[in-house]
C-alpha cells in the first residue's frame, strides 16, 4: 500500500473582469478496492457555492457557480489516498476470453455494447488498414493488447498540446505525433474496431524515480477482460497500468473528463493565462 498526497491546482489570469459561468471539477480519484480516499480539500476563488454529484460513469463530479466577478480564478485540491494498486500481470481470464477473437458473455453484452461503439466511425476503416501490417488477430488476447499498447507507444512521436479535446485518429496516424489523450483515443479506437470494449481514463501519473513530487495529469485506456474486468493500458509508455496511475474519471467518448472545464463571459479580447502544477508526494 501507498499513501499519496495529490495536489493539483489550476490559475488562470484574466486581463480584465470576467463573469464566470458554471465549472465542472473532476479532480477527486476514483474509489475502490484499490483506492481509498483519507480526506481532501478544494480551495476555489472567488467566492462560490459546489454541489457535489455521480456521474453516469459513477465519477465525482463537483458543479461549481461563482458569486462574484473576478479576474482570476484559482482551484487548488489536495486529496490524500491510500493505493493499494495490484501487481498488472496478476490476473486471469475466463477460459473463453484467453485467445482473440471472442465474444463477450450474453449477460454482459448490453452493458458493454456503447463500449465497443467507435468515437470516430469515419476513420474505422483507415485504422483498419493500419493495424492490418501488425498481424494482431489469432493470438492470445492479453498478447494482442500489449504489443497493441508498445506499438503505438513505439510507432509515435509524443507531442504536448495545450488545446483541448483530443486529436481525430486520422490526425494521429498522419501527424505521427501526439498528446496522451491522443495516444488513449488511438488505442480505444483500434480496439473497438477489433470488437473490444473500451474507455478513456483521465488521473494522475506517479514518476517518483525523477523527482520528487514530480507527477502530471495524463490519460490512459482501459479493456473489459471476461475475467479480471476493465484492465489499464498506458499507450504512451507502453505500459500495463500499476502503482504508478492513479485514476480519476472515466468515459467512452474521449473528450468528455477534462479535470476542468467551463467558459466565461468577458470583454473582448479577453487575454487568458492558465497556469498548472500537480505534485504527487509519499
Amino acid at each position: 500500500m501507498q499513501r499519496l498526497r495529490i495536489k493539483h491546482l489550476t490559475e488562470y489570469f484574466f486581463s480584465d473582469q470576467v463573469t464566470l459561468n458554471q465549472h465542472m471539477l473532476l479532480l477527486r480519484p476514483r474509489e475502490g478496492h484499490d483506492v481509498r480516499i483519507e480526506s481532501s480539500k478544494l480551495n476555489i476563488f472567488p467566492a462560490f457555492n459546489i454541489k457535489w454529484q455521480r456521474d453516469v460513469f459513477d465519477n465525482s463530479l463537483a458543479l461549481v457557480t461563482f458569486k462574484e466577478n473576478a479576474d482570476k480564478l484559482i482551484i487548488a485540491s489536495e486529496v490524500i489516498i491510500q493505493h493499494y494498486a495490484p501487481e498488472p500481470y496478476d490476473f486471469l481470464l475466463q477460459s473463453y476470453a484467453v485467445n482473440y477473437p471472442f465474444s463477450y458473455a450474453a449477460n454482459e453484452q448490453v452493458d458493454l455494447a456503447p463500449f465497443q461503439q467507435p468515437s470516430f466511425p469515419e476513420y474505422q476503416q483507415l485504422i483498419n488498414n493500419w493495424l492490418h501490417p501488425l498481424k494482431l488477430n489469432e493470438t492470445e488476447t492479453f498478447a494482442l493488447l500489449v504489443k497493441l499498447n508498445q506499438t503505438i507507444s513505439r510507432q509515435f512521436r509524443y507531442q504536448a498540446r495545450e488545446e483541448a479535446g483530443v486529436q481525430s485518429p486520422a490526425q494521429t496516424l498522419t501527424l505521427g505525433s501526439g498528446s496522451c489523450r491522443d495516444y488513449a483515443t488511438l488505442f480505444i479506437e483500434a480496439c473497438r474496431c477489433m470488437g473490444l470494449a473500451s474507455r478513456f481514463v483521465s488521473g494522475y501519473l506517479h514518476a517518483p524515480a525523477t523527482e520528487a513530487g514530480n507527477a502530471t495529469t495524463h490519460a490512459w485506456v482501459e479493456i473489459y477482460l471476461p475475467g479480471t474486468g476493465w484492465k489499464g493500458f498506458d499507450p504512451t509508455s507502453g505500459e500495463v497500468t500499476g502503482n504508478r496511475h492513479i485514476a480519476v474519471a472515466v468515459s467512452r467518448n474521449p473528450e468528455a473528463v477534462p479535470p476542468v472545464s467551463g467558459s466565461f463571459i468577458g470583454i473582448y479580447p479577453a487575454i487568458l493565462r492558465v497556469n498548472v502544477q500537480v505534485n504527487l508526494l509519499a
